[in-house]
């Protein structure tokens, strides 16, 4: 039974405590809440549904997610902190995992303010309310877009790297959220642990990626731009594989209230015109191709160590791209057929 709170905080009434998801109604934050209720948790997510992409499937997933026991959805802005700390104080929330955020490295170049807003506010307005109420360890999505634009070579970047030349506003918001959970790791002492996500792709993903934008248009047999004329590599990391990684990291909270950050990724850089290949495959049709330069704010490469990962959690991406993809457009079909 829900119920208002402090400030018209909705209050949630469903047993031990729950977790808290963040972006809840985004591609990674319906799917972490899905896991976490698969397992038993009680979870309540917290999203916007903001326009950034067609709210009708950020309606959809939360759709997704209401249809489930133990699950209730806030509608409420992350930047609200006075609104946010209560809905952690009242439902007594244990556990937060924050994915809400501005995403979008060429978004960022027009609409500055929202990553503003979205990341750097309300990534502060997160820490604030967690440990103002004794949260026991925050998990929150970083990128690997703060590695900067550099070349693919032998080995994946690792999380002591430098991460000092951020080509984006994205990026730089998302490289603060990281310093700013270490001065308050050091400051007060509650555990929380940063994911840097590369290139998360699969079913319900964002229609802004490249892979769901090409499919959209070589269905309808329009031509595809592609960004520096193909000559990009990407980690593309199925959406389940990272889940595993999510999951795997919130039930391991750094000692003596510490923060870790942690590289999620395949592990398998492909080549963007290796990519286009592969849903040409799945797509069963092959794409008109328009070759583009290299856009603001884009990097060349990006290639993901997951060692630290993987020996915290035993993480081992197990979805390659060919089986991802067909999983993609397979789920695809069906959403655009209703």
């Amino acid at each position: 039974m829900a119920q208002l709170g402090p400030r018209g905080v909705f209050v949630v009434s469903i047993g031990a405590k729950p977790i808290l998801v963040t972006g809840a109604a985004g591609f990674i934050g319906m799917h972490t809440a899905e896991r976490l209720l698969d397992r038993g948790e009680e979870v309540i997510g917290v999203d916007n549904f903001n326009d950034y992409y067609d709210p009708q499937l950020k309606q959809a997933r939360a759709a997704r997610l209401e249809a489930r026991p133990g699950f209730r959805m806030v509608r409420a802005d992350i930047a609200d902190h006075e609104q946010i700390k209560d809905l952690v104080a009242v439902n007594k929330i244990d556990r937060i995992v924050h994915l809400a955020a501005q995403a979008g490295v060429r978004y960022s170049i027009d609409n500055p303010f929202a990553y503003q807003r979205s990341n750097l506010a309300g990534h502060l307005s997160i820490l604030e309310a967690a440990r103002h109420n004794g949260v026991s360890h925050l998990v929150y999505a970083s990128s690997s877009s703060v590695y900067g634009d550099r070349p693919l070579e032998g080995a994946g970047f690792r999380e002591d790297d430098p991460t000092v030349n951020p080509v984006s506003l994205y990026a730089a918001t998302k490289r603060s959220c990281e310093l700013l959970s270490q001065s308050y790791a050091t400051l007060y002492g509650f555990p929380q642990s940063g994911l840097r996500f590369f290139t998360v792709y699969g079913p319900w993903g964002r229609p802004d990626m490249a892979y769901f934008s090409f499919t959209r248009k070589v269905v309808r047999g329009e031509p595809i731009e592609v960004y520096g004329e193909g000559r990009m590599a990407r980690d593309f990391t199925y959406i389940d594989d990272i889940v595993d990684g999510i999951v795997g990291v919130l039930d391991r909270p750094p000692a003596q209230g510490g923060h870790e950050v942690y590289n999620i990724g395949d592990s398998q850089p492909v080549g963007l015109m290796e990519m286009i290949r592969t849903l040409e495959t799945a797509l069963g049709c092959q794409a008109e191709k328009i070759m583009r330069p290299m856009q603001p704010g884009d990097v060349t490469a990006t290639y993901a160590d997951v060692s630290k990962l993987s020996a915290l959690t035993g993480y081992a991406p197990r979805v390659p791209l060919k089986d991802g993809l067909e999983r993609f457009v397979q789920w695809w079909r069906s959403y655009e057929n209703g």
